[in-house]
Protein backbone atom coordinates (compact mmCIF):
# COMPACT_ATOMS: atom_id res chain seq x y z
CA UNK A 1 0.00 0.00 0.00
CA UNK A 2 2.44 2.69 1.18
CA UNK A 3 5.27 1.38 -1.01
CA UNK A 4 3.01 1.40 -4.08
CA UNK A 5 3.04 5.20 -4.24
CA UNK A 6 6.78 5.74 -3.83
CA UNK A 7 7.35 2.97 -6.38
CA UNK A 8 5.07 4.73 -8.84
CA UNK A 9 6.91 7.99 -8.22
CA UNK A 10 10.21 6.23 -8.90
CA UNK A 11 8.88 4.96 -12.22
CA UNK A 12 7.51 8.40 -13.12
CA UNK A 13 10.71 10.33 -12.35
CA UNK A 14 13.26 8.25 -10.49
CA UNK A 15 15.88 11.00 -10.43
CA UNK A 16 13.56 13.45 -8.63
CA UNK A 17 14.74 14.10 -5.05
CA UNK A 18 12.49 12.46 -2.47
CA UNK A 19 14.32 13.16 0.80
CA UNK A 20 16.99 15.67 1.77
CA UNK A 21 18.76 16.09 5.10
CA UNK A 22 22.12 17.03 6.58
CA UNK A 23 23.19 13.43 5.90
CA UNK A 24 22.54 13.71 2.16
CA UNK A 25 19.79 13.20 -0.40
CA UNK A 26 17.82 10.28 -1.84
CA UNK A 27 16.09 10.34 -5.21
CA UNK A 28 12.94 8.26 -5.58
CA UNK A 29 14.82 5.38 -7.26
CA UNK A 30 17.36 5.44 -4.42
CA UNK A 31 14.58 5.57 -1.83
CA UNK A 32 12.97 2.41 -3.19
CA UNK A 33 16.36 0.65 -3.27
CA UNK A 34 17.28 1.70 0.28
CA UNK A 35 13.88 0.61 1.59
CA UNK A 36 14.60 -2.82 0.08
CA UNK A 37 18.01 -2.94 1.76
CA UNK A 38 16.40 -1.98 5.09
CA UNK A 39 13.95 -4.85 4.66
CA UNK A 40 16.92 -7.16 4.03
CA UNK A 41 18.68 -5.99 7.21
CA UNK A 42 15.54 -6.44 9.31
CA UNK A 43 15.05 -9.98 7.99
CA UNK A 44 18.71 -10.88 8.54
CA UNK A 45 18.48 -9.71 12.16
CA UNK A 46 15.36 -11.81 12.69
CA UNK A 47 12.79 -9.02 12.85
CA UNK A 48 10.00 -10.42 10.74
CA UNK A 49 7.24 -7.96 11.63
CA UNK A 50 5.60 -10.11 14.29
CA UNK A 51 6.40 -7.50 16.97
CA UNK A 52 6.82 -3.70 16.74
CA UNK A 53 10.17 -2.25 15.72
CA UNK A 54 10.83 0.93 17.73
CA UNK A 55 13.02 3.71 16.35
CA UNK A 56 14.33 6.60 18.49
CA UNK A 57 16.03 9.27 16.39
CA UNK A 58 15.99 12.97 15.77
CA UNK A 59 14.72 13.73 12.27
CA UNK A 60 16.69 11.89 9.61
CA UNK A 61 16.16 9.95 6.38
CA UNK A 62 16.48 6.54 8.05
CA UNK A 63 13.18 7.05 9.89
CA UNK A 64 11.36 6.93 6.55
CA UNK A 65 13.37 3.89 5.46
CA UNK A 66 12.09 2.04 8.52
CA UNK A 67 8.56 3.37 7.90
CA UNK A 68 8.37 1.94 4.38
CA UNK A 69 10.43 -1.18 5.10
CA UNK A 70 8.24 -2.26 7.99
CA UNK A 71 5.17 -1.54 5.87
CA UNK A 72 6.59 -3.89 3.22
CA UNK A 73 7.19 -6.54 5.90
CA UNK A 74 3.61 -6.23 7.08
CA UNK A 75 4.89 -5.35 10.55
CA UNK A 76 4.31 -2.58 13.08
CA UNK A 77 6.43 0.59 13.07
CA UNK A 78 6.80 2.39 16.40
CA UNK A 79 8.35 5.88 16.10
CA UNK A 80 9.48 7.17 19.49
CA UNK A 81 9.53 10.91 20.08
CA UNK A 82 13.06 12.19 20.67
CA UNK A 83 11.79 14.62 23.33
CA UNK A 84 10.69 11.88 25.74
CA UNK A 85 12.41 11.02 29.00
CA UNK A 86 14.05 7.65 29.53
CA UNK A 87 11.21 6.54 31.82
CA UNK A 88 8.64 7.44 29.17
CA UNK A 89 10.59 5.56 26.52
CA UNK A 90 10.86 2.56 28.84
CA UNK A 91 7.10 2.57 29.40
CA UNK A 92 6.39 2.67 25.65
CA UNK A 93 8.81 -0.17 24.92
CA UNK A 94 7.29 -2.31 27.64
CA UNK A 95 3.67 -1.48 26.84
CA UNK A 96 4.08 -2.09 23.10
CA UNK A 97 6.14 -5.28 23.60
CA UNK A 98 8.61 -3.97 21.01
CA UNK A 99 11.01 -6.44 19.44
CA UNK A 100 13.92 -3.99 19.36
CA UNK A 101 14.85 -0.33 19.87
CA UNK A 102 17.05 1.19 17.17
CA UNK A 103 18.49 4.57 18.15
CA UNK A 104 20.96 7.07 16.77
CA UNK A 105 24.01 8.18 18.71
CA UNK A 106 22.49 11.49 19.80
CA UNK A 107 19.78 9.57 21.64
CA UNK A 108 22.16 7.05 23.24
CA UNK A 109 21.91 8.44 26.84
CA UNK A 110 18.10 8.26 26.82
CA UNK A 111 18.03 4.92 25.03
CA UNK A 112 20.54 3.18 27.31
CA UNK A 113 18.72 4.38 30.43
CA UNK A 114 15.38 3.21 29.03
CA UNK A 115 16.81 -0.17 28.03
CA UNK A 116 18.40 -0.59 31.46
CA UNK A 117 15.07 -0.04 33.18
CA UNK A 118 14.27 -3.75 32.90
CA UNK A 119 11.70 -5.68 30.90
CA UNK A 120 12.78 -3.88 27.74
CA UNK A 121 13.69 -5.32 24.33
CA UNK A 122 17.25 -5.47 23.00
CA UNK A 123 18.67 -2.25 21.61
CA UNK A 124 21.11 -1.39 18.86
CA UNK A 125 22.54 1.81 17.49
CA UNK A 126 21.56 2.99 14.05
CA UNK A 127 25.21 2.72 12.99
CA UNK A 128 25.29 -0.94 13.95
CA UNK A 129 22.04 -1.55 12.08
CA UNK A 130 23.34 0.12 8.92
CA UNK A 131 26.56 -1.90 9.14
CA UNK A 132 24.63 -5.16 8.69
CA UNK A 133 25.45 -6.63 5.27
CA UNK A 134 22.22 -7.25 3.38
CA UNK A 135 21.05 -7.42 -0.21
CA UNK A 136 18.02 -5.53 -1.44
CA UNK A 137 14.85 -7.43 -0.56
CA UNK A 138 12.05 -6.85 -3.06
CA UNK A 139 9.55 -9.29 -1.52
CA UNK A 140 6.24 -7.68 -0.53
CA UNK A 141 4.51 -9.07 2.56
CA UNK A 142 0.99 -10.39 2.17
CA UNK A 143 -0.31 -8.80 5.40
CA UNK A 144 -3.73 -7.18 5.13
CA UNK A 145 -3.48 -3.38 4.70
CA UNK A 146 -6.23 -3.02 7.32
CA UNK A 147 -4.14 -4.51 10.16
CA UNK A 148 -2.12 -2.36 12.55
CA UNK A 149 0.95 -0.88 10.88
CA UNK A 150 1.73 2.31 12.83
CA UNK A 151 1.69 2.66 16.61
CA UNK A 152 1.83 6.29 17.73
CA UNK A 153 1.90 7.11 21.42
CA UNK A 154 0.11 10.25 22.52
CA UNK A 155 1.81 12.84 24.71
CA UNK A 156 0.17 11.48 27.85
CA UNK A 157 -0.83 14.87 29.25
CA UNK A 158 -3.74 13.24 31.10
CA UNK A 159 -1.95 10.11 32.28
CA UNK A 160 0.09 7.29 30.78
CA UNK A 161 0.65 7.59 27.01
CA UNK A 162 -1.89 5.77 24.85
CA UNK A 163 -0.81 3.68 21.89
CA UNK A 164 -2.87 4.78 18.88
CA UNK A 165 -3.05 2.00 16.27
CA UNK A 166 -3.29 2.94 12.58
CA UNK A 167 -3.32 0.83 9.42
CA UNK A 168 -1.53 1.24 6.10
CA UNK A 169 -4.87 1.67 4.33
CA UNK A 170 -5.77 4.55 6.63
CA UNK A 171 -2.33 6.14 6.32
CA UNK A 172 -2.69 6.19 2.53
CA UNK A 173 -6.29 7.46 2.69
CA UNK A 174 -5.39 10.27 5.09
CA UNK A 175 -2.49 11.34 2.88
CA UNK A 176 -4.70 11.26 -0.23
CA UNK A 177 -7.21 13.58 1.44
CA UNK A 178 -4.45 16.03 2.38
CA UNK A 179 -2.96 15.91 -1.11
CA UNK A 180 -6.34 16.77 -2.61
CA UNK A 181 -7.09 19.51 -0.08
CA UNK A 182 -3.67 21.16 -0.41
CA UNK A 183 -3.10 20.47 -4.11
CA UNK A 184 0.22 18.77 -3.44
CA UNK A 185 2.37 17.33 -6.22
CA UNK A 186 5.91 16.71 -7.53
CA UNK A 187 6.73 20.43 -7.61
CA UNK A 188 6.24 20.83 -3.87
CA UNK A 189 9.14 21.14 -1.42
CA UNK A 190 8.22 20.65 2.22
CA UNK A 191 10.66 21.69 4.97
CA UNK A 192 9.97 19.39 7.92
CA UNK A 193 10.84 20.90 11.30
CA UNK A 194 8.21 18.94 13.21
CA UNK A 195 9.49 15.92 15.14
CA UNK A 196 9.05 12.75 13.10
CA UNK A 197 8.56 10.74 16.27
CA UNK A 198 5.08 12.14 16.27
CA UNK A 199 2.28 11.74 13.75
CA UNK A 200 2.11 15.32 12.47
CA UNK A 201 5.77 15.33 11.43
CA UNK A 202 5.99 11.71 10.30
CA UNK A 203 2.84 11.38 8.24
CA UNK A 204 1.05 14.68 7.62
CA UNK A 205 4.30 16.42 6.72
CA UNK A 206 6.69 13.77 5.39
CA UNK A 207 4.73 10.72 4.21
CA UNK A 208 2.05 12.84 2.51
CA UNK A 209 4.76 14.78 0.65
CA UNK A 210 6.35 11.56 -0.60
CA UNK A 211 2.99 10.08 -1.58
CA UNK A 212 2.40 13.19 -3.71
CA UNK A 213 5.80 12.83 -5.41
CA UNK A 214 7.26 15.96 -3.79
CA UNK A 215 10.50 16.60 -1.92
CA UNK A 216 10.75 16.50 1.89
CA UNK A 217 13.63 18.41 3.48
CA UNK A 218 14.23 16.97 6.96
CA UNK A 219 15.60 19.32 9.62
CA UNK A 220 17.25 17.49 12.52
CA UNK A 221 15.17 19.51 14.96
CA UNK A 222 13.35 22.83 15.06
CA UNK A 223 15.34 26.04 15.38
CA UNK A 224 13.73 29.26 14.11
CA UNK A 225 16.82 30.58 12.31
CA UNK A 226 17.60 27.23 10.69
CA UNK A 227 14.03 26.81 9.51
CA UNK A 228 13.87 30.30 8.00
CA UNK A 229 17.20 29.72 6.26
CA UNK A 230 16.00 26.35 4.93
CA UNK A 231 12.78 27.82 3.55
CA UNK A 232 14.83 30.22 1.43
CA UNK A 233 17.67 27.83 0.55
CA UNK A 234 15.35 25.08 -0.70
CA UNK A 235 12.70 27.40 -2.15
CA UNK A 236 10.13 25.60 -0.03
CA UNK A 237 6.52 25.64 -1.11
CA UNK A 238 5.11 24.10 2.11
CA UNK A 239 5.84 24.37 5.83
CA UNK A 240 3.84 22.90 8.69
CA UNK A 241 4.20 23.69 12.37
CA UNK A 242 2.47 24.32 15.66
CA UNK A 243 1.68 27.90 16.76
CA UNK A 244 4.70 28.00 19.08
CA UNK A 245 7.00 27.40 16.10
CA UNK A 246 5.52 30.28 14.14
CA UNK A 247 5.74 32.53 17.22
CA UNK A 248 9.44 31.66 17.64
CA UNK A 249 10.17 32.26 13.94
CA UNK A 250 8.46 35.63 14.11
CA UNK A 251 10.18 36.63 17.34
CA UNK A 252 13.59 35.70 15.88
CA UNK A 253 12.92 37.76 12.77
CA UNK A 254 11.75 40.76 14.79
CA UNK A 255 14.62 40.70 17.27
CA UNK A 256 17.28 40.24 14.57
CA UNK A 257 15.64 42.46 11.97
CA UNK A 258 15.44 39.56 9.52
CA UNK A 259 13.54 40.42 6.36
CA UNK A 260 12.88 37.40 4.15
CA UNK A 261 11.02 37.10 0.87
CA UNK A 262 8.74 34.05 1.16
CA UNK A 263 6.65 34.88 -1.90
CA UNK A 264 7.57 31.51 -3.47
CA UNK A 265 5.73 29.60 -0.72
CA UNK A 266 2.23 28.17 -1.28
CA UNK A 267 1.24 26.90 2.16
CA UNK A 268 2.06 27.78 5.75
CA UNK A 269 0.00 25.45 7.92
CA UNK A 270 -0.53 25.54 11.68
CA UNK A 271 -2.10 22.76 13.74
CA UNK A 272 -1.91 21.15 17.15
CA UNK A 273 -3.24 24.12 19.12
CA UNK A 274 -5.37 27.24 18.53
CA UNK A 275 -3.65 29.84 16.35
CA UNK A 276 -4.02 33.30 17.86
CA UNK A 277 -5.42 35.91 15.47
CA UNK A 278 -2.82 38.43 16.61
CA UNK A 279 0.05 36.01 15.86
CA UNK A 280 -1.34 35.28 12.41
CA UNK A 281 -1.69 38.99 11.62
CA UNK A 282 1.81 39.88 12.87
CA UNK A 283 3.33 37.01 10.89
CA UNK A 284 1.52 38.08 7.73
CA UNK A 285 2.66 41.68 8.13
CA UNK A 286 6.27 40.57 8.57
CA UNK A 287 6.53 37.89 5.90
CA UNK A 288 3.63 38.79 3.59
CA UNK A 289 2.35 35.23 3.97
CA UNK A 290 -0.80 34.00 5.69
CA UNK A 291 -0.76 31.05 8.08
CA UNK A 292 -3.66 28.65 7.54
CA UNK A 293 -5.25 26.72 10.38
CA UNK A 294 -5.58 22.96 10.11
CA UNK A 295 -7.31 20.57 12.48
CA UNK A 296 -6.84 16.85 13.00
CA UNK A 297 -6.40 14.26 15.69
CA UNK A 298 -3.80 11.56 16.10
CA UNK A 299 -6.81 9.26 16.11
CA UNK A 300 -8.27 10.63 12.86
CA UNK A 301 -7.02 12.90 10.08
CA UNK A 302 -7.49 15.17 8.28
CA UNK A 303 -10.62 16.95 9.54
CA UNK A 304 -10.70 20.70 8.78
CA UNK A 305 -8.58 23.03 6.70
CA UNK A 306 -8.42 25.45 3.78
CA UNK A 307 -8.66 24.07 0.23
CA UNK A 308 -5.85 25.37 -1.93
CA UNK A 309 -8.20 26.20 -4.83
CA UNK A 310 -11.20 27.52 -2.89
CA UNK A 311 -11.69 31.18 -3.89
CA UNK A 312 -13.80 31.89 -0.78
CA UNK A 313 -11.63 33.45 1.96
CA UNK A 314 -11.68 31.69 5.31
CA UNK A 315 -13.65 33.92 7.72
CA UNK A 316 -11.89 35.31 10.79
CA UNK A 317 -11.57 32.68 13.56
CA UNK A 318 -12.77 29.89 11.26
CA UNK A 319 -10.52 26.85 10.79
CA UNK A 320 -11.71 25.92 7.31
CA UNK A 321 -14.03 23.39 5.71
CA UNK A 322 -14.29 19.63 6.12
CA UNK A 323 -11.47 17.80 4.32
CA UNK A 324 -12.26 15.35 1.50
CA UNK A 325 -13.95 12.22 2.81
CA UNK A 326 -14.66 13.58 6.30
CA UNK A 327 -17.88 12.95 8.22
CA UNK A 328 -18.80 15.58 10.85
CA UNK A 329 -21.64 15.82 13.35
CA UNK A 330 -22.04 18.60 15.91
CA UNK A 331 -24.10 17.48 18.89
CA UNK A 332 -25.44 18.96 22.12
CA UNK A 333 -25.00 17.50 25.60
CA UNK A 334 -27.86 15.06 24.91
CA UNK A 335 -26.24 13.73 21.73
CA UNK A 336 -28.65 15.52 19.37
CA UNK A 337 -27.31 17.22 16.24
CA UNK A 338 -27.46 21.01 16.34
CA UNK A 339 -28.17 23.35 13.39
CA UNK A 340 -25.67 25.73 11.80
CA UNK A 341 -24.64 28.55 14.09
CA UNK A 342 -25.20 26.58 17.30
CA UNK A 343 -22.28 25.37 19.41
CA UNK A 344 -21.85 21.70 20.20
CA UNK A 345 -19.22 18.98 20.43
CA UNK A 346 -17.58 17.69 17.25
CA UNK A 347 -18.04 14.02 16.40
CA UNK A 348 -15.85 13.20 13.38
CA UNK A 349 -14.42 10.49 11.19
CA UNK A 350 -11.61 11.31 8.78
CA UNK A 351 -10.26 9.12 5.95
CA UNK A 352 -7.58 7.94 8.39
CA UNK A 353 -9.07 6.67 11.64
CA UNK A 354 -7.53 4.68 14.45
CA UNK A 355 -8.18 1.00 14.95
CA UNK A 356 -8.23 1.72 18.68
CA UNK A 357 -5.92 2.10 21.67
CA UNK A 358 -3.43 -0.67 22.33
CA UNK A 359 -4.43 -2.84 25.32
CA UNK A 360 -7.21 -0.44 26.29
CA UNK A 361 -10.60 -1.63 25.09
CA UNK A 362 -12.45 0.58 27.58
CA UNK A 363 -10.91 3.80 26.25
CA UNK A 364 -11.42 2.60 22.68
CA UNK A 365 -15.14 2.09 23.35
CA UNK A 366 -15.31 5.52 25.00
CA UNK A 367 -13.62 7.14 21.99
CA UNK A 368 -16.18 5.97 19.42
CA UNK A 369 -19.87 6.77 19.18
CA UNK A 370 -21.77 5.19 16.28
CA UNK A 371 -18.53 4.92 14.32
CA UNK A 372 -17.54 8.56 14.91
CA UNK A 373 -14.85 9.88 17.24
CA UNK A 374 -15.84 12.11 20.14
CA UNK A 375 -13.25 14.86 19.92
CA UNK A 376 -14.00 16.76 23.11
CA UNK A 377 -13.72 19.95 21.05
CA UNK A 378 -16.53 22.47 20.94
CA UNK A 379 -17.52 24.53 17.92
CA UNK A 380 -20.03 25.27 15.24
CA UNK A 381 -20.52 25.47 11.48
CA UNK A 382 -21.76 28.46 9.52
CA UNK A 383 -24.11 28.43 6.56
CA UNK A 384 -21.18 28.47 4.11
CA UNK A 385 -19.70 25.25 5.47
CA UNK A 386 -16.87 26.82 7.51
CA UNK A 387 -16.12 25.36 10.93
CA UNK A 388 -15.14 27.19 14.11
CA UNK A 389 -13.39 25.76 17.17
CA UNK A 390 -14.65 27.63 20.23
CA UNK A 391 -13.16 25.59 23.05
CA UNK A 392 -12.57 22.18 24.48
CA UNK A 393 -15.12 20.53 26.72
CA UNK A 394 -12.43 18.73 28.73
CA UNK A 395 -10.51 22.00 29.24
CA UNK A 396 -13.51 24.05 30.28
CA UNK A 397 -13.07 26.23 33.35
CA UNK A 398 -16.20 26.16 35.48
CA UNK A 399 -16.41 29.31 37.60
CA UNK A 400 -19.42 29.42 39.86
CA UNK A 401 -21.33 27.17 37.46
CA UNK A 402 -20.44 29.24 34.35
CA UNK A 403 -18.37 27.59 31.62
CA UNK A 404 -15.29 29.40 30.29
CA UNK A 405 -13.30 28.22 27.25
CA UNK A 406 -9.57 28.94 27.82
CA UNK A 407 -9.04 29.40 24.06
CA UNK A 408 -11.41 32.36 24.03
CA UNK A 409 -9.53 34.14 26.84
CA UNK A 410 -6.18 33.33 25.23
CA UNK A 411 -7.26 34.85 21.91
CA UNK A 412 -8.10 38.17 23.59
CA UNK A 413 -4.95 38.43 25.71
CA UNK A 414 -2.72 37.43 22.78
CA UNK A 415 -3.91 40.50 20.86
CA UNK A 416 -2.23 42.85 23.39
CA UNK A 417 0.86 44.44 21.88
CA UNK A 418 3.09 43.42 24.81
CA UNK A 419 2.13 39.74 24.87
CA UNK A 420 4.28 37.17 23.06
CA UNK A 421 2.49 34.04 24.27
CA UNK A 422 -0.25 33.13 26.73
CA UNK A 423 -1.82 30.06 28.28
CA UNK A 424 -4.97 30.08 30.38
CA UNK A 425 -5.88 27.47 32.99
CA UNK A 426 -8.48 27.01 35.71
CA UNK A 427 -7.12 27.09 39.27
CA UNK A 428 -8.92 25.90 42.43
CA UNK A 429 -10.97 28.35 44.47
CA UNK A 430 -13.06 27.61 47.55
CA UNK A 431 -15.82 30.08 46.67
CA UNK A 432 -16.20 29.68 42.89
CA UNK A 433 -14.77 26.21 42.39
CA UNK A 434 -12.33 27.54 39.78
CA UNK A 435 -10.89 30.90 38.80
CA UNK A 436 -9.13 31.92 35.60
CA UNK A 437 -5.33 32.24 35.66
CA UNK A 438 -3.33 33.47 32.65
CA UNK A 439 0.39 32.76 32.25
CA UNK A 440 1.85 35.50 30.04
CA UNK A 441 5.17 35.59 28.20
CA UNK A 442 6.06 39.24 27.47
CA UNK A 443 7.20 40.44 24.07
CA UNK A 444 10.63 42.06 23.87
CA UNK A 445 10.99 41.84 27.65
CA UNK A 446 8.17 44.28 28.42
CA UNK A 447 5.77 42.70 30.90
CA UNK A 448 2.41 44.51 30.86
CA UNK A 449 1.04 45.31 34.31
CA UNK A 450 -1.71 43.06 35.64
CA UNK A 451 -4.17 45.97 35.76
CA UNK A 452 -3.29 46.86 32.15
CA UNK A 453 -4.12 43.39 30.89
CA UNK A 454 -7.32 43.17 32.92
CA UNK A 455 -8.40 46.54 31.54
CA UNK A 456 -7.61 45.23 28.05
CA UNK A 457 -9.96 42.30 28.66
CA UNK A 458 -12.83 44.55 29.81
CA UNK A 459 -15.29 44.93 26.98
CA UNK A 460 -13.66 42.10 25.08
CA UNK A 461 -14.67 39.38 27.51
CA UNK A 462 -17.56 38.89 29.88
CA UNK A 463 -16.63 39.94 33.40
CA UNK A 464 -16.59 36.39 34.75
CA UNK A 465 -14.11 35.35 32.03
CA UNK A 466 -11.48 37.99 32.88
CA UNK A 467 -8.49 36.35 34.59
CA UNK A 468 -8.39 36.67 38.34
CA UNK A 469 -4.64 36.04 38.19
CA UNK A 470 -2.03 37.04 35.63
CA UNK A 471 1.36 35.41 36.07
CA UNK A 472 4.53 36.53 34.31
CA UNK A 473 6.40 33.64 32.65
CA UNK A 474 9.73 33.54 30.84
CA UNK A 475 8.36 30.71 28.70
CA UNK A 476 5.52 28.20 28.64
CA UNK A 477 6.17 24.51 29.30
CA UNK A 478 5.68 22.39 26.18
CA UNK A 479 4.65 18.77 25.90
CA UNK A 480 6.32 16.29 23.58
CA UNK A 481 4.27 17.39 20.59
CA UNK A 482 4.96 21.11 20.98
CA UNK A 483 1.66 21.99 22.63
CA UNK A 484 1.55 23.96 25.87
CA UNK A 485 1.54 21.53 28.80
CA UNK A 486 -1.30 22.92 30.91
CA UNK A 487 -1.00 20.09 33.40
CA UNK A 488 2.54 21.33 34.13
CA UNK A 489 1.27 24.90 34.49
CA UNK A 490 -1.33 23.79 37.03
CA UNK A 491 1.36 21.90 38.93
CA UNK A 492 3.46 25.10 38.99
CA UNK A 493 0.46 27.00 40.29
CA UNK A 494 -0.21 24.52 43.07
CA UNK A 495 3.46 24.46 44.06
CA UNK A 496 3.59 28.26 44.26
CA UNK A 497 0.58 28.33 46.59
CA UNK A 498 1.97 25.90 49.18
Amino acid sequence: MLNTDIGANALRDGAHTALSSAQGELAYTDLVREVGRTVGRLRKLGFDGSKPVAVLCENRIEIMLFYYAIARLGGVFLPVNASLSSSEVAYILDHSEAAVLVYDERMAPIATEALAAGGSPPGMTLSDFLAVEAVEDRVEATAAPEKTFLMVYTSGSTGKPKGVALSQAHEVAGNASLIEMWGMGPDDVNVVGLPMGYHYGLTTATSATLQSGGKAVLMRRFHPREILDALVQHRATVFQGVPTMFAMMLEYAEQNDVDLDLSFMRLLISAGAPLATELRERFERRFKKRIDDYYALTESRPIFGRYWNDPAPVPPRAIGKAAPGVIVKIVDTHGNEVPDGVEGEFYVRGPSVTLGYLKNEAQTRELFHDGLIRTGDLGQRDSEGFYYITGRSKDLIIRGGANIAPAEVEQVIAQHESVQDVAVIGVPDEKFGQLVAAYVVPRNGRQPAEDELKHWCHGRLAEFKIPAFIVEAASLPLGNTGKVDKKALLAQWMESRK
